[in-house]
């Protein structure tokens, strides 16, 4: 099953982009407040504070130097000629 919002897809590269995927919810949510929405304001507020949870606090996965891993062969042997 897809994530609802994966912080490692390529549109979420950029520290920018992932900052303002999670505050322009937050803003809005504002917006939505100011005008007597409490509903919206609520929602909108929710969403924008996963974003930031996801796209923030966790953030995206460390790339990892390590070739990946061969399911056949057991880790740390050698071939043997």
């Amino acid at each position: 099953m897809k994530k609802f919002l994966d912080p490692n897809h390529p549109f979420f590269a950029r520290p920018l982009v992932r900052w303002l995927s999670a505050l322009v919810p937050v803003v809005w949510a504002a917006v939505e407040f100011v005008n007597g929405s409490t509903g919206w304001g609520l929602i909108s507020a929710a969403l924008g504070a996963f974003a930031f949870w996801v796209l923030i606090v966790r953030g995206p996965d460390a790339p990892s130097d390590q070739p990946p891993v061969n399911p056949g062969k057991p880790q740390g042997e050698t071939p043997q000629d």
